[in-house]
């Protein structure tokens, strides 16, 4: 008996036909034999969940570096909340949804440490910018399994590299992981923002929280439920205007409230420029980044490529702890 058959004629009968369904994928770069048990968006997810990438997501800052307190997000939990949000989505519609678990859990490998600070402070130095969805496909594609890559299908590779707002996902199961991404950190960094005492619930843009709801459960609910009701009849992911509207005004509010403000984000010591300092070091001494990162140093490969590879891996703590060893 294949149990993957079995799954993918199911697909036909149970999803709409805007889904994206598995025998119709376009493939992996390289091809390989299929499983008699999973789908190839269920061995995606697989490979995604065991890989160090994801494992590393445990201790990268979500919102706050080092909050006093266990409950306070990390990249990892947001990963996690942006796939429940998605999947809740994806199933309500009838599409994918081991290919939206796939892109969401996988959206956020290659971010840096200390969350949005460590990117905007990579990106201030490195030629070209630096972009952490660009960084995921890396990941997936080249770093992971030593330099194999997961060789992950077409589709979920698409969905994390285009899962950013300027971003156009080839498939609604990747547009659902789009807005569910924003819908997952504006509400969950609010939440944890009040519960360190960096905002309070009536300083929120009223107008939105009058529409939105003035809880972060009773936001999550009315958004997913906005994005359903408009869906569920058409061939794409819609939110309503207003809607939209208010979920991006709470964005700006949160980037200019917290996400840009070094004293909310960490109240123990500035970080705002120890990813820099790490990569204007590596950059005068190239030959000292591990030889797992040199490896990748080939004809048509840049040095500040395999710097970056070695930074966004890093964790909060082994970021600091180089950094102090280094004398920075």
């Amino acid at each position: 008996m294949n149990i993957r058959v079995m799954t993918e004629e199911n697909e036909f009968k149970l999803l709409r036909p805007c889904a994206s369904f598995c025998r119709n994928s376009k493939g992996r770069l390289h091809s390989e034999e299929e499983c008699d048990i999973r789908t190839c968006y269920q061995r995606d997810r697989d490979r995604i969940i065991h890989s160090k990438a994801f494992r590393r997501l445990m201790y990268k800052t979500q919102a706050f570096i080092f909050p006093e307190g266990d409950h306070f997000r990390t990249r990892l939990t947001h990963t996690l909340e942006v796939s429940q949000i998605a999947r809740t989505i994806a199933r309500a519609l009838r599409l994918n949804e081991d290919l939206t678990e796939a892109i969401a859990l996988g959206h956020d490998l290659g971010h840096t440490p200390f969350g949005h600070m460590g990117e905007r402070d990579l990106d201030r130095v490195v030629p070209g910018g630096f972009h952490h969805n660009r960084q995921s496909v890396r990941i997936v594609e080249k770093l992971e399994k030593d330099g194999r890559g997961l060789n992950l299908t077409r589709e979920v590779v698409d969905g994390i590299l285009n899962h950013r707002g300027s971003g156009n996902p080839a498939t609604l199961e990747g547009k659902i992981v789009q807005i569910s991404d924003k819908i997952a950190y504006i509400n969950h960094d609010i939440d944890d923002s009040l519960r360190r005492g960096a905002l309070t619930e009536e300083s929120l843009p009223k107008d939105c929280t009058d529409l939105l709801g003035h809880t972060v459960r009773k936001r999550i609910d009315f958004l997913i439920r906005d994005i359903i009701k408009n869906s569920i009849d058409t061939p794409d992911i819609i939110m309503s205007p207003d809607v939209k509207e208010a979920l991006y005004k709470l964005r700006k509010y949160m980037f200019a409230n917290v996400y840009k403000n070094m004293s909310v984000v960490s109240d123990k010591i500035s970080y705002e420029t120890y990813l820099s300092d790490i990569y204007y070091y590596y950059y005068k001494n190239f030959s000292e980044i591990p030889l797992e990162y040199q490896q990748h140093y080939t004809p048509g490969e840049k040095k500040e490529t395999i710097i970056c590879d070695y930074i966004s891996g890093m964790t909060d703590r082994f970021a600091i702890k180089l950094h102090d060893d280094l004398k920075l």
